[in-house]
């Protein structure tokens, strides 16, 4: 890892083939957690602060939660409701698609950035997504920008 302005930078390398989540938001302000399951192909500004990822964890993760599950495929996904029944989206990174992720939980209520403390609010800011979260399939690149692939199974 790598020191920068007082953060811990977190290298591709750290994250190839351990399990890694990190967090977005999109132009509604909705956020979700993103479960890389060992792609380093996650946006850089997801690698600038360890710290301020890890803080972001602890904030969604000690929210009282609002909601039931709703894992969308049910079953099998239920496991990975706990974000989204706090107010996250939550998307699953797809076996063998560098970048791909299927969301596997929607909140009803979706949690909102203006819920953050402000240093978190910051950080997200450079982690917003050019498409709407809920859309079952996106692609997410290195330099922050990602693709829906509505219809792509």
């Amino acid at each position: 890892m790598n020191s920068a302005e007082g953060h811990t930078v977190i290298t591709r390398e750290e994250i190839t083939g351990v399990e890694f989540d990190w967090f977005a938001t999109d132009a509604s302000s909705h956020i979700a957690q993103f479960m890389a399951a060992g792609d380093p192909g996650v946006p850089e500004a997801a690698l600038a602060s360890e710290e301020l990822l890890e803080a972001l964890h602890v904030w969604v993760d000690t929210r009282p939660e609002r909601e039931e599950a709703n894992a969308l495929a049910g079953g099998f996904d239920e496991h990975l409701t706990p974000p989204q029944r706090r107010g996250a989206y939550v998307y699953d990174h797809v076996p063998n698609e560098p970048g791909v992720y299927r969301l596997v939980a929607a909140p009803r209520t979706p949690l909102r950035v203006e819920e953050l403390p402000e240093r978190l609010r910051e950080y997200l800011r450079g982690l917003t997504l050019p498409v709407p979260l809920g859309t079952r399939r996106i692609r997410v690149h290195e330099d922050g920008g990602a693709d829906a692939l509505e219809g792509v199974t």
